[in-house]
């Protein structure tokens, strides 16, 4: 997908949370395998928990901290 010099893609970094991307996007994954989303915003998953890679479908939410297990 071509990139504007003028308009660089934004990114958020969220804490205990995905990376959300201004789309449409192209992730290419250790593998070689490009995943496509043309979506407005993509959400992209940073905690390996995800069923869907390289998408976030939430699973972060269901972390709990060690503190918490008790």
């Amino acid at each position: 997908m071509p990139r504007t010099p003028d308009r660089p893609r934004r990114i958020r970094v969220q804490r205990d949370g995905p990376l959300l991307i201004e789309g449409p996007v192209e992730v290419v994954g250790e593998d070689g395998e490009v995943s496509v989303s043309r979506r407005f915003t993509v959400a992209v998953c940073t905690c390996r928990r995800t069923r869907t890679p390289p998408w976030c479908d939430t699973s972060h939410r269901c972390r709990t901290k060690p503190d918490e297990t008790s």
